[in-house]
């Protein structure tokens, strides 16, 4: 496997799991955890995919995913959106803004996986 995963994630305990789970697997994972910032951190990191969490410092993760689908350069890139709330309002939310995929924390480690690699394609 491998290619680039940039990772919008406030929590150190899911930064530290998501970055082990891909990074064994071949990714490279770089982090980033304010909102504020998040899109100058895709536009100078160019990944093959975001993981992108809901709640973050200074600005939410649907916030961030609308812009990035406002950007005709980044309206296809693959945004795995995290979130601690899974109600069908938050996962319908995603869906409309244009969230490749959606997962719940907690997560299992094999679903964090299989999932990068389907919306990479590798």
């Amino acid at each position: 496997m491998g290619g680039s995963v940039l990772l919008i994630e406030d929590e150190p305990n899911i930064i530290e799991a998501i970055r082990f789970i891909l990074s064994r697997d071949g990714w490279r994972v770089d982090t980033h955890s304010d909102g504020l910032t998040a899109l100058d951190a895709v536009r100078a990191r160019r990944p093959d995919l975001v993981v992108l969490d809901v709640m973050l410092p200074n600005r939410s993760g649907y916030d961030i995913l609308h812009d990035l689908r406002e950007d005709p350069e980044f309206k296809e890139l693959p945004v795995l959106m995290l979130t601690a709330r899974g109600q069908k309002k938050d996962r319908e939310l995603a869906e409309k803004l244009g969230a490749s995929s959606f997962m719940t924390k907690p997560f299992s480690n094999g679903e964090v996986l299989a999932t990068v690699r389907a919306l990479v394609g590798k």
